[in-house]
């Protein structure tokens, strides 16, 4: 029944946030409001907060396209993950260029922390199950990881489709244990207070995986460049085409991280193919990130780049914004590759007022996996301390390379093709990946 009215109350409030005239649902003009910042994930928990969206679509000739949009943000989750963005993206600021500005501040006091290597490192969902008798602590699997974010990316045609890219910003992490203290402060059940004890993040440290030099985080400006083939039939929810990238990033390490300069290597191939006009669509998305040279801290392998930024997380593989279903950063590696595919459905649509709507159902699977791994997890595996890995021969047998996969379906209410809520269910299908079944995130947004 909740989740039914809150289905309800962002139909409502979505309606609300767009009051211009239309013709044969065609935007003009501004289309702007306040909104409240409601979601949900199974990694992050309930989101509260607000947010607007403000589009410009001047006469409506680019519709569904617009010529200006302007994003800001501030919410807080119910497991202490914090929001605060603003950002701005045109491609008619600049004549036949599109630019992409970004500011964003991503405080998280309980990250996800699964070792290195998918596979190769076990996971114990006993470790954090209070209610099992090898309970150690909640925040076992967890450590403190704050990330400012600056970018600025441009992006010009050098023949169409075909376009040219390049940017600059900067990464600054924050990393650390969990800030146990801090934690027990928002806690009113005693039975939820978090001992101070060991956790695998320190273990990590301790043994030297995670070298001193990145265990406290750092600052990383860098540049990019790289090209897009782009023929979507548009550029929010496209029903038809084909949008693929590949470019390099440069990190530098700035002060004690200048042992940590590197180039990544990332591609990406999405295509868009019609079924039923309008009604179906197969959509599908394979990618890659690799370390080309230099060596990179482990915070940065948590983090999958991009050209120019369309949301708010671009986390490693795991979790709502790559492989659904699989616990968040759950395969943590130099270099990885994932693949989704969903079968994208309009069911019915009908009019709030001067809006259009529609209800779809999305299936989907997804996958991820190692490709470059860390050198020394094997000798990780193998360590004589028992509180640092329980050998597991059945999850060492399934391989460093295995993939890794989850899948499941979404629902999505869809307001002008812009507005789009998405509440997707996954479950892992290896319980390695997730000592959940079930899986839940409502988001905005297609994933691709």
């Amino acid at each position: 029944m909740k989740k039914t009215l809150f289905l309800l109350y962002c139909i409502v409030c979505l309606s609300i946030a767009s009051a211009q005239d239309t013709t044969k649902h065609i935007r003009t003009g501004w289309n702007f409001g306040v909104l409240p910042s409601v979601a949900f994930d199974a990694d992050l928990g309930f989101q509260y907060g607000a947010l607007t969206n403000i589009y410009y679509f001047g006469d409506g000739s680019t519709y569904p396209d617009y010529l200006h949009s302007f994003y800001a943000e501030a919410a807080y989750t119910t497991k202490h993950f914090g929001i605060f963005r603003t950002s701005y993206d045109s491609k008619y600021l600049i004549p036949n260029h599109r630019l992409s500005v970004d500011i964003t501040y991503l405080p998280d006091q309980m990250c996800d922390f699964y070792g290195f290597n998918g596979y190769n490192s076990y996971y114990n969902p006993a470790y954090s199950d209070q209610n099992d008798p090898a309970y150690i602590t909640r925040a076992f699997y967890k450590y403190r990881r704050d990330l400012f974010r600056f970018s600025a990316d441009l992006q010009g045609e050098i023949k169409k489709p075909w376009y040219w890219n390049a940017g600059l910003g900067l990464l600054y992490f924050g990393v650390g244990p969990v800030n146990i203290d801090r934690l027990n402060k928002f806690t009113r059940d005693e039975e939820d207070y978090l001992p101070d004890t060991i956790t695998l993040f320190n273990q990590y440290v301790s043994s030297g995986y995670i070298k001193p030099s990145e265990a406290t985080g750092g600052v990383h400006p860098y540049l990019h460049g790289g090209i897009t083939f782009d023929t979507r039939d548009r550029q929010q929810n496209p029903r038809r085409g084909i949008h693929a990238d590949a470019f390099f990033t440069y990190y530098a390490g700035l002060g004690s991280m200048g042992s940590f300069n590197n180039l990544k290597f990332n591609a990406a191939w999405r295509h868009y193919l019609p079924i039923i006009a309008n009604r179906l669509t197969l959509a599908y998305r394979v990618g890659t990130q690799l370390n080309i040279a230099g060596v990179s801290p482990f915070y940065l392998n948590t983090y999958l780049n991009q050209l120019y930024m369309q949301r708010v997380v671009y986390e490693g593989l795991g979790g709502a914004n790559s492989v659904r279903g699989i616990m968040r950063n759950r395969i943590l590696a130099p270099g990885v590759a994932f693949a989704n595919i969903e079968l994208r459905t309009q069911l019915f649509s009908f009019k709030v007022g001067k809006n259009l709507f529609y209800i779809g159902l999305n299936p989907f699977v997804d996958a991820g996996m190692v490709v470059q791994p860390y050198e020394d997890e094997i000798h990780l595996l193998n360590t004589t301390n028992p509180t640092l890995n329980d050998i597991n021969p059945y999850a060492i047998d399934r391989g460093l390379y295995a993939p890794h996969f989850g899948g499941g379906c979404g629902l999505k209410v869809a307001m002008n093709d812009n507005f789009v809520l998405s509440v997707d269910w996954a479950t892992a299908f290896d319980k390695q990946d997730n000592g959940k079944f079930s899986n839940l995130y409502i988001k905005m947004g297609y994933m691709f």
